[in-house]
């Protein structure tokens, strides 16, 4: 996934080869994201009340649009889903969230809801919530898979929330060493990372950051082709442990590494280990790169996100913003 600030935020190609992307909406799309609306919510099995969506016309949605933000999807420029936006009881609502039948099950509905998510939190957004109908367990347990959990009840619905990532903008790679640096201060033996991203989107620059902070034997490199590299600590402090999970296709291809023998007394980092490194350890932080859409553009977005107690958000928006106390290499 590519992700940029500019109107057109994301792409992305799908299983058979058809590019989907998401932009932001504007008033000149309302009858476009009316349409969408009403056929999205149309389609959805009928049960109890009708969706409030079917009762939008032109002037309500413009109003939405007026007073949040409104996101499209296309595939191959053919309008596809919606996501609309509005700050409310301090905390971004997402709202009117639906795809076209054609396109379900394609992940398509996945990737809006990151692309939206990802985009709020460049925004300093740190919160979001949703409406989910009682009727609908289904939709409450996707929801569920994507982050979010009950917080309490509303009419017909339960309030589902989650926290944000924490958004870094970085330049270039001198900066994503730098945040690599500071991610090292808070970083501590038995500490599980799972870097995701593109290739080349910086990956292994921003271990390079990290090993640097943490003080152990260099170079860095990425393990591609040996799996796994250990770095030991020249200090005090932890070992590094880099491992690259591309090949890999489960966990149990990755418990074949034995990193669970290290796991207590070092850091490890596992790029490419979304949905295959997370039964390493209860607590672990994610680390999501995406690149801009412009080629020429060597800008990333770093996505921070604490899973477990371990983590804090305040404490890695202390380190997107400098303010850890750690000295910088």
């Amino acid at each position: 996934m590519t992700l940029d600030a500019a109107r057109e935020l994301a792409a992305a190609t799908l299983p058979d080869g058809r590019e989907l992307t998401v932009r932001l909406a504007t008033l000149a799309d309302a009858d476009v994201a009316l349409a969408l609306m009403h056929a999205a919510f149309t389609a959805r099995p009928v049960v109890g009340a009708q969706p409030e969506a079917l009762t939008d016309d032109l002037a309500s949605v413009r109003a939405r649009m007026e007073h949040g933000t409104g996101y499209l999807a296309f595939v191959d420029a053919v309008p596809a889903g919606l996501v609309m936006t509005a700050r409310q009881h301090g905390a971004m609502r997402l709202g009117r969230v639906g795809v076209l039948p054609e396109f379900r099950e394609q992940g398509v509905a996945s990737f809006v809801v990151e692309v939206v998510l990802e985009h709020l939190a460049t925004t300093g957004a740190t919160d979001v919530h949703l409406l989910a109908r009682k009727e609908f367990p289904k939709i409450q347990a996707w929801w569920g898979r994507h982050g979010f959990a009950p917080s309490g009840d509303e009419g017909n619905c339960i309030v589902m929330s989650r926290s944000l990532p924490v958004a870094v903008e970085v330049p270039d790679a001198d900066a994503m060493r730098s945040l690599g640096t500071r991610l090292a201060g808070v970083l501590r033996a038995g500490d599980l990372v799972i870097a995701t991203g593109d290739l080349g989107a910086g990956k292994t620059t921003l271990t390079q950051g990290i090993g640097a902070g943490l003080g152990v034997a260099g170079p860095v490199i990425s393990p591609t082709f040996v799996l796994s590299r250990v770095h030991p600590s020249l200090g005090s402090g932890p070992a590094l442990v880099h491992v690259d999970a591309y090949r890999l296709g489960s966990f149990a291809e990755l418990e074949d590494i034995d990193l669970e023998a290290s796991l207590d007394r070092s850091v490890t980092l596992v790029e490419w280990g979304a949905g295959v490194a997370e039964g390493l350890a209860d607590d672990r932080l994610d680390i999501d790169i995406r690149r801009g859409i412009d080629p020429d553009d060597d800008t990333r977005w770093v996505f921070l996100t604490g899973v477990g107690e371990r983590w804090t958000r305040d404490e890695l928006a202390a380190v997107a913003s400098g303010a850890t106390g750690e000295e910088e290499a």
